[in-house]
C-alpha cells in the first residue's frame, strides 16, 4: 500500500477515534469516495491499535490502577479501586466481544461497510448524542461508575460495531444519559476502549501470525505508529475543549455528513 495512503489512514483514525464522529466510518468512506483501494480490516485494526497507545499514555494513572488491581480481581476480591475498575472494564467489554465474533463469523461485518449504512448511523446517532448532551444533567463523576452501568454501556458499545455509529460517540451518549459530566463521560468511554482494542489487536496478531506477507506486517506497523501520534494530539485537544465546549459541533458535522451520504447513496 502506498505510504501516503497509510499515513492518511493513520491520521484520519487518530483524529476521529476519540471524537464522536466514527473513526471506522471514515476509514471505510475513504476508498469509497476516492480512487484509493480499500485498505481492508487488517489496516483498520492496526490503526486502532495505534490509538490504544495514546489512550494508555494519556490515562496512564487509571490504566496503571486497573492493572495493579488485576491480581486481586483474579483472587475474587473487589476491595480496591483498581480491582473494581478492572472488573467494570471487563464487564463493559463482554457485549462487544460477543457481538463482534458473531459479525465476523457470519460475514455481516463486511456487508455493513457501505456509505448508506454509515450515513444513516451518522445521522441517527448524531441526533441521539445531541439529545443526551442537551437534555440530561452533567453532575456525576467517572469514579461513581457502577456495575449495572458498565454492563449497559457495554451494550451501547456493541452497537458501535455498526459502521458510522462511533464507539466513543455511542458510549459518551450512554454516559451522558446517565448524568455524567462531559469530560467524565469521555474518560469512561476512552477507558472502555482499552480492552476492546486489545481484543481486536489479539485477533489481528493471530491473522498476521498466520500470514507470510511481510508487506502487510510492515504496512500495519507504519499505520499503527502514525495513528499513535495523531491520536495523542487529538485526545489532548478534545479533553481540553470539553471543559468549555458541548458536543453540538460534532453533532452538526455528523448530521451534515450523514445526510450527504444518504443522498449520495440513493442518487
Amino acid at each position: 500500500m502506498p505510504l501516503f495512503q497509510l499515513i492518511l489512514l493513520a491520521v484520519i483514525q487518530g483524529i476521529t477515534e476519540f471524537l464522536p464522529i466514527s473513526s471506522s466510518g471514515h476509514l471505510i468512506l475513504l476508498p469509497q469516495l476516492t480512487s484509493m483501494a480499500d485498505q481492508g480490516q487488517t489496516i483498520d485494526v492496526a490503526v486502532h491499535v495505534g490509538t490504544l497507545g495514546a489512550v494508555i499514555l494519556y490515562f496512564w494513572s487509571d490504566v496503571k490502577e486497573a492493572l495493579l488491581g488485576l491480581p486481586r480481581l483474579l483472587r475474587g476480591k473487589l476491595d480496591t479501586p483498581g480491582a473494581r475498575l478492572a472488573f467494570l472494564l471487563i464487564v463493559a467489554t463482554i457485549p462487544a466481544i460477543l457481538v463482534g465474533l458473531v459479525l465476523k463469523v457470519t460475514g455481516l461485518a463486511d456487508m455493513m461497510r457501505s456509505a448508506l449504512v454509515i450515513g444513516v448511523t451518522m445521522l441517527v446517532f448524531g441526533v441521539v448524542l445531541w439529545w443526551a448532551d442537551q437534555k440530561f444533567p452533567d453532575t456525576r463523576e467517572a469514579r461513581e461508575w457502577t456495575l449495572r452501568e458498565a454492563w449497559i454501556l457495554g451494550l451501547w458499545q456493541a452497537v458501535a460495531l455498526i459502521p458510522g455509529t462511533s464507539r466513543s460517540g455511542i458510549t459518551i451518549t450512554g454516559a451522558r444519559f446517565m448524568g455524567y459530566a462531559r469530560a467524565d463521560a469521555a474518560k469512561i468511554s476512552m477507558l472502555m476502549s482499552v480492552p476492546v482494542i486489545i481484543a481486536s489487536g489479539v485477533l489481528l496478531g493471530l491473522d498476521i501470525a498466520t500470514s507470510d506477507d511481510a508487506v502487510v506486517v510492515k504496512d500495519a506497523a507504519i499505520a499503527a505508529g502514525f495513528a499513535f501520534v495523531s491520536a495523542l494530539l487529538a485526545l489532548v485537544l478534545m479533553m481540553r475543549l470539553l471543559r468549555t465546549v458541548s458536543f453540538t459541533p460534532y453533532v452538526i458535522y455528523r448530521v451534515v455528513l450523514g445526510a450527504g451520504l444518504i443522498l449520495w447513496s440513493l442518487s
